[in-house]
């Protein structure tokens, strides 16, 4: 594995590389001969966050920051119910508000939601450093009614089948993995209001997403671009996934 890295080389994808390209290609099961060797695939909602980075990729295996898994659908989320992130010793918490992820030509490509790890019993549990943050990737469809006023609003839909996972330690640092010159982070991810609730619409400063009861969302009012630099080299990431 060390020939397949230079001196130095860390793995920093940015969210839009998160997933328009690796998790795209784990739902269109793409480079599946590659792909576990970066991310795998591993019920991590099942799992304490201290025993993950064990778990992790080749190339994530030795970092001391950040890990990435891919998490499939449970049977009860694929049943209607909604997803368990309770472990044997705790439970994953949302925190915050869901928000849009852009690609470079601002559109809306997939969501994300950040969660905080509690040891012990909900409500009472512990708050840990343990962080993670979960994408999705959106998919464009249609609008329901193309009459209707809100059919100049584009609709998405989330995909389900596997979600993005990139798992942390809080070092008091907001920046702690984030190598980018200061001036190129202000606009990374635009908050597009609390997505809790089948119906419900919340607005924040930035814009503001409405989920369905179908599963489908709608985001508008984006202020900013994203504007992010990759460290990892898309020649360098080429170069390792086609290596026989």
């Amino acid at each position: 594995m060390m020939e397949d890295r230079m001196t130095g080389f860390r793995f920093y994808p940015t969210e839009e590389e998160l997933i328009s390209f690796y998790l795209h290609n784990q739902l269109e099961g793409s480079l599946q001969d590659r792909l576990p060797r970066i991310i795998p695939v591993l019920d991590i909602y099942a799992t304490e966050p201290w025993n993950l980075p064990e778990l992790s990729g080749e190339v994530c295996r030795e970092d001391k920051e950040q890990w990435f898994f891919f998490a499939p659908m449970q049977e009860r989320e694929a049943r209607g119910g909604r997803p368990s992130r309770s472990t044997a010793v705790g439970y994953w918490k949302a925190t915050g508000s869901p928000s849009s992820v852009y690609s470079s030509d601002n559109k809306v490509i997939g969501m994300k939601k950040s969660m905080v790890f509690y040891v012990g019993k909900a409500p009472t549990g512990t708050k840990t450093k343990w962080k993670l943050n979960e994408y999705r990737a959106a998919e464009t469809i249609s609008p329901p009614n193309l009459n209707s006023a809100s059919s100049s609003m584009p609709m998405f839909r989330l995909r389900h089948e596997y979600a993005l996972c990139r798992v942390y330690i809080v070092s008091g640092s907001s920046r702690a993995f984030d190598r980018r010159p200061l001036e190129l982070v202000a606009g990374e991810t635009i908050q597009c209001g609390d997505g809790g609730g089948s119906g419900g619409q919340s607005a924040s400063p930035s814009g503001s997403v409405t989920e369905y009861n179908d599963g489908t969302s709608s985001c508008r009012e984006k202020t900013s671009m994203e504007s992010e630099e990759p460290i990892w080299d898309w020649e360098h990431l080429n170069g390792f996934l086609q290596r026989p």
